[in-house]
């Protein structure tokens, strides 16, 4: 079974605990036969869809039998080595690819859009200046000398105590923000993670942090630094699949998301509209807006390539007004029965039970037809979560 990351204090843990339900339905394969209850692939839905936030969706829906090995804890050997499972949310479809097929998938004048966040190295080890042991996890750089970031210790520090991080690096703890305490540095903050930080590796990755996850956990797009999890999506890209499709006639448009740990927080309700996203922030450049606009104009399809990138262009175009250049902060929470403004196809990872990306997908694709493909990948035997394989969503 799938064990939960240590944890010192639950509340100010580093980790977002593995969700229950992950661990009781990922089962080695030694477990024995499966109980009828969790052979299911997603709980039939108890009413007919519906808008956002009407109490109507309900996180049981969204169950699904996992094995245990399928989770990915590896990259593939090369980024375009992975599998593509395209599922055409109209019809239903279901086909098993090579992602390197993509390119075929692609029409020209489609038009991709990408995170362009960087993965920083925002796990910290040290001491309080007491003594005791401390991880942290910077979740947000705030300027050059302050950062938030999760703490998790014997005890929760005082505003005014000291962290001794890396080799001999003097931290200071300025005071708590609800799970997150707010940290001010005596060097810049990127420079002390880049030569003391660890990859922050999901809580899912069981293996410490190793120089192949410095690079493979890191889109070869990736130029913001800001992010705590990669838009695993964009992994599967290598410099190959992208000058292919350049060749064909796509277009690429990129957008900024800093994801946060949150994004691994687990739902904890079962009616969803109790469910609080957090907070990320996002930035929207004019040159994507207006090569959004132009693939309109060609009858070109908008392509988000990861839950993140879609999340940023369809929390900038709420409102009905258009897609709008900017920056801001989003706490988008995408259900079934969400109105998609911007995005016609969504190149994305396997979600994990009971998630809000898996509640996303659903929205986007269709349930029943996430149903399908998910007990289709898990029979055969595709790798799941941000080292596992692709999807290619066409909006239903």
């Amino acid at each position: 079974m799938v064990s939960p990351p240590r944890d010192f204090e639950s509340r100010a843990s580093t980790n977002f605990a593995i969700p229950a339900l992950l661990r009781a339905w990922c089962l080695p394969a030694s477990s024995g036969p499966v109980p009828a209850r969790r052979r299911r692939c997603f709980g039939r839905p108890r009413r007919a869809q519906c808008p956002n936030y009407n109490g109507l969706v309900h996180l049981s829906d969204f169950d699904y039998f996992l094995p245990h090995e399928l989770i990915a804890q590896h990259p593939a050997a090369e980024r375009g080595a992975s599998r593509l499972l395209h599922v055409d949310g109209p019809s239903g479809a279901i086909s098993d690819r090579r992602f390197s097929d993509i390119v075929d998938l692609v029409a020209p004048g489609d038009l991709l859009v990408v995170n362009d966040t960087r993965v920083i190295k925002a796990r910290l080890h040290g001491r309080k200046d007491s003594g005791g042991e401390v991880e942290v996890l910077v979740e947000r750089v705030l300027d050059s000398r302050r950062a938030l970031a999760q703490v998790r210790a014997s005890k929760p520090p005082r505003s005014g105590r000291t962290l001794i991080l890396g080799a001999g690096v003097a931290v200071e703890v300025v005071g708590r923000h609800d799970e997150f305490y707010e940290l001010r540095f005596q060097q810049d903050v990127l420079d002390v993670l880049a030569a003391h930080g660890e990859v922050p590796l999901p809580p899912y990755i069981t293996h410490q942090a190793v120089p192949e996850d410095e690079s493979r956990y890191q889109t070869v797009y990736a130029r913001e630094p800001g992010a705590v999890a990669a838009p695993t999506a964009g992994l599967h890209f290598d410099d190959a699949v992208i000058a292919a499709l350049k060749a064909r006639g796509a277009v690429f448009a990129s957008v900024t998301l800093h994801v946060g740990a949150g994004t691994f927080q687990p739902v904890r309700v079962d009616d969803v509209a109790g469910h609080v996203m957090h907070s990320e922030r996002y930035t929207i450049p004019q040159a994507t807006v207006d090569a959004v606009a132009l693939a309109r104009a060609r009858n070109g399809r908008v392509v988000a390539v990861g839950t993140t990138s879609l999340r940023a262009l369809e929390s900038a175009a709420a409102g009905g007004q258009g897609l709008r250049a900017g920056a801001a902060e989003t706490r988008l929470f995408i259900t079934p029965g969400f109105e998609f403004r911007v995005v016609d196809r969504l190149v994305t990872n396997f979600h994990l039970p009971r998630s809000t990306l898996l509640m996303l997908v659903c929205a986007f694709a269709g349930g029943e037809n996430i149903r399908r493909a998910y007990a289709h990948a898990v029979a055969g035997r595709y790798r799941f979560f941000s080292y596992g394989d692709a999807m290619l969503l066409e909006r239903r």
